[in-house]
């Protein structure tokens, strides 16, 4: 399938580097009076003022959102109130990340391989985290601005992979691809290179993490027997790389590894207490400031403790990782029609479930095999045990299908919850 232009457009596939609004010198003012508030309520004030000169110091260059307006009048102390939508984008671009990830000149890009919408509910209720396939086509909006030239807007695309889109349009367009496609409107957003990942996930203290077949995977130097294993830093990054290793070798089986990882994370952060502990946010606030490129909107470090604590009392049942359901049009890959039930669920600030009929797929994680099995009827035998044969049913070979909750995603959606423990469905060298 190739991309094709509503008008005349550029090219989505160059990849080039955009043009930064750099944040003016009263707004790092303010940004540092904002640390100080938050700093403060845990520490004394030559320390608070340490903390806040540290922060605004580590952060990089900054991108606004049009869609930053909604946020006029929203409190960023404490945990945020309302709902929020935060796009992170994750770039292959190997500029500035040393030559462990290829030549920087002769193999970097300036694509957006990781797309992950997360949406908080406004009563703080339920989280859903949702996957978007690189490789999936989308209609890039005319409203994007260009650049190189922040006064001209770029011309409306339709049919081109979402993860050109980074290359085309910068982060804003990224969003604004995103906004047009789920109908939600996102105020934040992040972009992460390979250093910030290893970064992140150094700060958080590692991730522990299943993995029910080996993984071999020499792409990314990852190779993982299978059992627990704590990951941090560059093993981490490699395991949320791993596609060749994982699944079906696809991108969709990536998705499914990212979200036994981030599964994993959500239960590590809930039981430490990080995200109740201002002190343990401050590291990761800074670490994110100094690795991520971050909407004007995240760059006070306030704002982003306040988005982290809103999470602290989410039942992890109730945190959803959803992969953005595909089908494939002239060897294509395109949003299928379930994916207009998850956009409406965004927009109604609905939670998500999954169908517990929902069939596993080649691509899809892995049971954790150490589990116990699940015996209901064995429990109902024991419980009206009479010591004598129970009667034939000519019904008790039946399967039994359970109902699928309200608002659960039909069968043909892959996911899990944050309180699921999943394995990475890994691959040997011998099954690629």
């Amino acid at each position: 399938m190739q991309p094709t232009s509503r008008r005349s457009a550029k090219t989505p596939s160059l990849a080039r580097h955009g043009r930064l609004r750099r944040s003016a010198a009263w707004k790092t003012i303010l940004k540092g009076v904002a640390a100080v508030a938050a700093v403060t309520l845990v520490s004394g004030g030559a320390v608070a003022a340490y903390a806040a000169w540290d922060l605004a110091a580590s952060t990089q260059p900054t991108v606004t959102l049009d869609s930053e307006k909604v946020l006029e009048g929203v409190p960023d102390v404490g945990a945020i109130e309302g709902g929020v939508n935060l796009l992170v984008i994750g770039s292959d671009s190997r500029q500035g990340q040393g030559n462990g990830f290829g030549d920087p000149d002769e193999e970097t890009a300036v694509l957006n391989d990781v797309t992950m919408l997360m949406h908080i509910a406004e009563d703080h209720s339920h989280v859903e985290v949702v996957s978007f396939p690189r490789d999936m086509y989308v209609s890039v909006p005319g409203t994007c601005t260009d650049p190189e030239n922040p006064d001209e807007e770029l011309s409306a695309l339709s049919s081109v992979k979402l993860n050109s889109v980074l290359s085309y349009g910068g982060m804003d367009c990224v969003v604004k691809t995103v906004e047009e496609l789920t109908g939600v409107t996102i105020p934040f957003a992040g972009i992460v290179q390979f250093m910030g990942v290893a970064g992140l996930s150094e700060a958080i203290g590692g991730v522990e993490v299943c993995v029910a077949e080996p993984i071999e995977d020499p792409y990314t130097d990852t190779y993982l027997d299978a059992g627990m294993h704590e990951l941090s830093g560059l093993a981490a990054l490699q395991f949320l790389r791993v596609r060749h290793g994982v699944g079906d070798g696809s991108d969709l089986g990536r998705i499914s590894n990212q979200q036994v990882f981030l599964s994993a994370l959500a239960r590590q952060l809930q039981s430490d207490g990080t995200l109740g502990d201002p002190v343990k946010l401050y590291s990761i606030a800074k670490v994110a400031l100094a690795n991520m490129q971050l909407s004007s909107s995240l760059t006070d470090p306030t704002r982003m403790i306040s988005i982290a604590k809103a999470m602290k009392d989410v039942d992890l049942s109730k945190i959803a990782f959803i992969q953005y359901p595909t089908g494939y049009q002239d060897d294509g890959v395109i949003p299928a029609e379930s994916a207009e039930l998850v956009n409406q669920a965004l927009q109604n600030d609905e939670p998500i479930t999954f169908d517990p009929n929902a069939d596993q797929t080649d691509f899809a994680s892995a049971a954790d095999p150490t589990a116990p099995p699940a015996s209901p009827s064995a429990e109902v035998a024991a419980e009206g045990d009479t010591g004598e044969a129970p009667a034939e049913d000519a019904s008790s070979d039946a399967p039994v299908e359970s109902t699928p909750p309200p608002g659960s995603l039909p069968s043909d959606v892959t996911g899990q919850t944050a309180a699921e423990v999943r394995c990475s469905a890994g691959r040997t060298l011998a099954d690629q």
